[in-house]
């Protein structure tokens, strides 16, 4: 369990305007303890869930939330890679981590042929815990650091500042799957999947809901597209080179011509694979340590696939979560190549299945890619085709 923060209150010599005061940061331990034991709350995860400025945060993060608000300066040169929880974090970090140190290593030598991704790019949020400030002054720069926090409830001083973020959003279903999964190997008496399903339809998972999550990023890359990238699963898996050297240009560190001859672009998704990234020892078999609680590696890197949620969900439950996020994203100019099984048939019946129909349209993926100067989406996904057998009986 984390230790409880005393968050540092305003100098009483600095100039403030009494609408800029922030009461938050005067909180003592038990003032912040009585306000996180009166939020809402939600219980069937890991952790219990509780409701703070519009978002399901678990009751341990929140004071380290607080903190970041109350604390986290940005330098302008940082690189935030932003997520929802098992949205691809971890390989947004390795893709990151190799494209900004390519120069540092030989892809032969890596860090992260030793060391797991998030070893190499730190949350933002974990020093905080026991009270700790975060010194993150020994990393060079632009500085990678990473978060799970809604654009709403970052601290001012990113919105106001000249660092870069990039978000990786993913299918929810995926979304849904992945988390369950995660959380079940950590601690096998949480909820079973359905319950997990209607908690993730109401919107109560970790920084959920998660469409809200996904829309806070876009809306902001609309408005401020040179700071904030927005990047879909999917497309780095339809497009893994093109995705590499898109986020390398908006990071400030595009591949020369040369590097580009000379397979640099290849090597980098070469080495942050799926296929790659798991089979490291220290990936297979390796504990790391996460906000206090002891996380076996291979627990980040479970499938990694696009449309495994086709061996978990219903087609009931597929087509109402469909549903539910096409509505919420409706007008936002956001939207997922969302789909569910063409005679998808669970009694007993097997002919038709696998093929999957597109609900919001072909044109749905890549709908939004920043970095394309001719104005093209980035191609379309194919038709899915599954493995899954459905027994008879």
């Amino acid at each position: 369990m984390d230790s409880p923060l005393l968050l540092s209150s305003v100098p009483s010599g600095a100039q403030q305007d009494e609408e800029d005061h922030d009461p938050i940061k005067d909180l003592t331990v038990q003032e912040q303890s009585n306000l996180i034991s009166s939020l809402p709350k939600r219980e069937g995860w890991m952790r219990v869930l509780r409701r703070y400025q519009g978002f399901w945060i678990s009751d341990v993060a929140i004071p380290r939330l607080m903190a970041i608000q109350a604390h986290f300066k940005p330098r302008p040169t940082d690189v935030i890679l932003v997520t929802q929880p098992k949205a691809g974090t971890t390989w947004l970090k390795a893709l990151a981590f190799a494209i900004v140190n390519r120069s540092n290593y030989s892809f032969s030598q890596h860090p992260l042929l030793s060391r797991n991704p998030h070893e190499c790019v730190p949350f933002i949020d974990l020093p905080y815990v026991g009270g700790h400030a975060a010194d993150y002054k020994s990393l060079a720069q632009p500085r990678l650091l990473a978060t799970h926090i809604p654009y709403s409830l970052l601290p001012a001083s990113v919105a106001d500042s000249d660092c870069r973020l990039v978000y990786l959003c993913r299918d929810p279903k995926d979304v849904l799957v992945s988390l369950w999964h995660f959380m079940k190997a950590m601690k096998p008496e949480i909820m079973e999947l359905s319950p997990a399903f209607e908690m993730f339809c109401d919107g109560a998972t970790p920084y959920g809901p998660v469409w809200e999550h996904n829309l806070e990023y876009w809306r902001e890359s609309l408005r401020r597209p040179e700071k904030v990238l927005f990047l879909k699963y999917e497309e780095i898996v339809a497009e893994p080179m093109r995705s590499v050297k898109s986020l390398a240009e908006f990071m400030g560190c595009p591949f020369s011509e040369e590097e580009e001859r000379d397979g640099a672009v290849e090597e980098v998704v070469r080495l942050c694979s799926f296929e790659k990234l798991s089979s490291m020892e220290v990936n297979k078999r390796g504990v790391g340590l996460m906000g206090g609680v002891t996380i076996q590696q291979a627990n980040f890197f479970r499938k990694g696939k696009v449309g495994d949620w086709v061996n978990h969900l219903s087609r009931d439950m597929a087509e109402r979560l469909d549903r539910l996020v096409h509505e919420k994203l409706n007008g936002s100019g956001l939207t997922f190549q969302l789909g569910y099984f063409r005679d998808f048939v669970l009694a007993g019946r097997t002919e038709g299945a696998g093929e999957i129909l597109l609900v919001d349209g072909s044109a749905a993926l890549g709908s939004h890619h920043h970095g394309d100067e001719d104005g093209r989406s980035m191609a379309t996904l194919p038709l899915v085709p599954t493995a899954m057998a459905m027994k008879k009986g």
